[in-house]
């Protein structure tokens, strides 16, 4: 069972940059993707970015395509998302998850994270 523990979240301020990180617990080696998702209260989750482990596949929503970067850390079995010249419309929680492939579909990931608040402020 694959467990995630995200960290980085707070206030940021717009234009700034933002770090988000996380961290898996995996009791089984399978080949993996890992995400980024993002919800505001009254909506749905909205994806983010996604890596497979290997790193080979990445993919990016549009709306921080450009500004952003994901990176995975095999030796920490971390994955970072690096969001810069953030908006108040990069106000969230942030969530991480685990799958098996690299999606933009939430309905494919099957282990979540509890969250970290991130609050752009104007």
């Amino acid at each position: 069972q694959v467990q995630l523990t995200e960290s980085g979240g707070g206030l940021v301020k717009a234009g700034g940059s933002l770090t988000l990180t996380c961290t898996r617990k995996e009791r089984s080696f399978t080949t993996s993707a890992m995400a980024w998702f993002r919800q505001t209260p009254g909506h749905e989750r909205e994806f983010v970015a996604a890596i497979s482990w290997s790193g080979e596949t990445i993919e990016y929503a549009d709306s921080v395509k450009g500004r952003s970067t994901i990176s995975r850390d095999r030796s920490k079995d971390t994955i970072i998302l690096q969001i810069n010249n953030v908006t108040p419309e990069d106000t969230a929680k942030y969530y991480c998850a685990h799958g098996l492939v690299v999606s933009n579909t939430d309905l494919l990931y099957k282990a979540w994270g509890q969250g970290t608040q991130v609050t752009v402020s104007s």
